[in-house]
């Protein structure tokens, strides 16, 4: 099994679809200081606790704020059969996209 890593450009296409989860891994306080539009905060630390909130017919869009934690996440999460897409660049790809 494995993911798709999506470039920034590519997650509007995305956004508030009704099959589609977009993750911010990202702290309480960097979520509320901005985020990607119909994205819930789960941050990473909370992700294994947190799991049972992801729909696992749902394509999920993990995100944090370089790209490294999320390319974690969608490893871990991998396992348990969910289909990943991974944020190429984090927040900060996405920030600079737009």
């Amino acid at each position: 099994m494995s993911f798709e890593t999506i470039k920034p450009r590519d997650v509007m296409n995305y956004i508030g679809r009704s099959h589609v989860l977009i993750i911010d891994l990202r702290s309480p306080e960097d979520f509320r200081k901005g985020h990607i539009p119909t994205a819930i905060n789960i941050p990473y630390e909370s992700l294994e606790r947190e799991r049972y909130r992801i729909r696992k017919n749902a394509i999920i869009i993990l995100y944090c704020d370089r790209g490294h934690i999320s390319l974690m996440a969608a490893r871990d999460l991998m396992k348990y059969g969910y289909q990943i897409k991974n944020l190429h660049g984090g927040y900060q790809a996405y920030q600079l996209s737009r």
